[in-house]
This record gives C-alpha cells, sequence and structure tokens, in this order.
C-alpha cells in the first residue's frame, strides 16, 4: 500500500540530450527543495526568556543558498541591534551572560527601535525571496522556537504583521540535526564535531552565533 506523504521532497526532473547514452539529473533549485520556503538562519540576543515582556537586543538573520552543485551557502547577513521596547524587563543575570550593556554609548549610537530594524530586515529578506521565487522563509535556529517567539513577540508588538516573511510557527532546528549528526547539542560542540572554528569569546553575539549556525546547517 503507497500512503501519500504531502512532506515527501519535490520530484527531480531527468534531463537528457539526443546523444546521451545515459539519463542525469538535472539541479534542483533551492525552490524546489523547499518547496518554495527560503531558508533563513536567525538567531536573537535577548534581556531574558519571555518573549513577552523581555527586550530582544540583538537579531541577524542569515538566508540559506544552493550553488548549482546543490551545496548549500550562507547568503548576506541582516543585523540588528536593537533598543529595548518601552517598559521592557531587563533581567541582570541575562545581560551578565550576553555580555551586552544596554546602556553603552557605542552601542545607543547604533541601536534602532524594533520596529525600523524588523521593516530593513524583512526588506532585505524579501529581496532575496523574490531572487529565489521562494513564497515565505522558514526560520533556522539552535532551540529554533526561542528565537521563533522572541520574532512573532517583536512583530506584534511593532505592527509588523503584513511584513513578516517568517511562517508562524514551523522551522528547521540545528539542535535536532546536530543530536542525530553528531550526538551534540550545544552549538559550540557541534560546529567542532562538524571540524568548524567556534570562538567563544565571539559567542553571545547574534551576528556571529547566525554565522556559526548557518555554517552547520550547510555542512
Amino acid at each position: 500500500m503507497t500512503i501519500q506523504n504531502d512532506a515527501a521532497l519535490p520530484k527531480v526532473d531527468v534531463a537528457t540530450t539526443p546523444d546521451a547514452t545515459t539519463e542525469t539529473l538535472a539541479p534542483m533549485r533551492l525552490k524546489e527543495r523547499f518547496r518554495k520556503f527560503l531558508p533563513v538562519v536567525v538567531d536573537v540576543e535577548t534581556a531574558g526568556f519571555n518573549a513577552q515582556t523581555d527586550a530582544l537586543l540583538e537579531i541577524a538573520c542569515i538566508p540559506v543558498l544552493m550553488n548549482e552543485q546543490g551545496m548549500f551557502y550562507p547568503g548576506e547577513a541582516f543585523n540588528a541591534h536593537i533598543e529595548p521596547f518601552e517598559g521592557a524587563n531587563l533581567e541582570p543575570s541575562a545581560l551578565a551572560f550576553t555580555g551586552i550593556d544596554p546602556n553603552n554609548p557605542l552601542r545607543k549610537a547604533i541601536a534602532e527601535d524594533e520596529k525600523t530594524a524588523l521593516r530593513r530586515i524583512f526588506k532585505g529578506l524579501k529581496e532575496v525571496r523574490r531572487t529565489e521565487d521562494c513564497r515565505q522563509c522558514v526560520l533556522i535556529g539552535h532551540n529554533a522556537h526561542f528565537d521563533l517567539a522572541f520574532l512573532n513577540a517583536a512583530v506584534l508588538r511593532t505592527n509588523n504583521k503584513s511584513y513578516n516573511p517568517f511562517h508562524n510557527f514551523s522551522v528547521f532546528d540545528t539542535v535536532t540535526l546536530s543530536a542525530l549528526a553528531f550526538g551534540q547539542t550545544v552549538l559550540a560542540r557541534a560546529c567542532k564535531a562538524a571540524g568548524l572554528d567556534f570562538d567563544g569569546n565571539d559567542a553571545h553575539s547574534a551576528l556571529y552565533d547566525t554565522q556559526k549556525t548557518a555554517e552547520l546547517f550547510c555542512y
């Protein structure tokens, strides 16, 4: 008995030439590989664990692209330092863990409000989606639902729902993939198991963690 699986990978077209003696597989495009979803690695740095009350301080997004040989590679990064929203909770233990000081003058000079930062990043991702002919982004993250929860909360808080390119709940989680491939769930250990460099001094920066997660996903 054959069971229809809606989540199955799309069919691959078979290409032939008049003088060919064997059939060759046509290269699959990114939109075909992920059913018109654009995979985007996301990492956030926050001032706590509660997406509704705690500040979003940093966000970085890197789309995953595919070359002509069908190999994944990280695309251009979009990132922002974000000013805590009005009334946001700032947990001292969370700030100590990330090393982020929201009141640092250098940080305040480049930080954006949530609405501006998200719209700028979403605009950049929209252009990538158009180029790749994808209809929506799907979030890749290490403990992805943590990042998605803060992203969704910020989208609602800033009235950015119509600009948000991400699927509301579907994710690809590199914790699961790393546990399956390497028996590791910690990002640093998974990267080392894959032979990727990981500098603990740079960790807990949204941009750095996103870069490393993208490299791991593309491994």
